[in-house]
């Protein structure tokens, strides 16, 4: 996967967002606003993109988008009701219809006996309340479980996208 890959799914995005009059807002950690990069990357993406909250510290998940700190303390910052909670605040914090979050751990550092490098929590959440949570665990270094990330990232939005018969 290079970067061209992840700006030809970004386009993809913002089309099916642009034609269902729909804001998107991101809320990153590990990835550090890659995910945000790259949908404001493609021309035109500024009716789409609301705004994007990079949140690497627990105390910016806090302050930024209302993740209760007893909930990092309890769960951990790379847990699936961190994500979920970071996306529902991305939707409480912006203008947006949609917003995805990331937290995980790139490495080469940081992992546990039960989170290990490669451990990344997605969550994609609706403004009417629904809640996608996914988890991936990816190989590489730091620099491929990032932009794996990006792409898991853009693949739940286009996944909360799909037309609906």
């Amino acid at each position: 996967m290079t970067f061209d890959d992840l700006i030809e799914t970004a386009g993809i995005v913002l089309d099916r967002a642009r034609a269902q009059g729909l804001r998107i807002a991101t809320v990153e950690s590990c990835t550090g606003g890659l995910i945000a990069g790259a949908l404001t990357t493609v021309a035109g993406s500024s009716d789409v993109v609301d705004r994007g909250f990079v949140t690497y510290s627990n105390d910016a998940k806090t302050a930024m988008v209302g993740v209760p700190a007893a909930l990092i303390a309890s769960d951990g910052a790379v847990s699936r009701p961190v994500a979920e909670a970071m996306a529902t605040g991305g939707i409480a914090n912006s203008l947006a219809d949609l917003a995805v979050s990331v937290t995980g751990i790139a490495g080469p550092g940081g992992a546990t006996a039960t989170k290990p490098v490669g451990l990344v929590h997605f969550a994609c959440a609706r403004r009417n309340g629904t809640v996608v949570h996914r988890r991936h665990v990816f190989a590489g270094d730091r620099q491929a479980v990032r932009l794996q990330s990006v792409a898991a990232a853009l693949d739940l939005l286009l996944d909360a996208l799909a037309p609906t018969d």
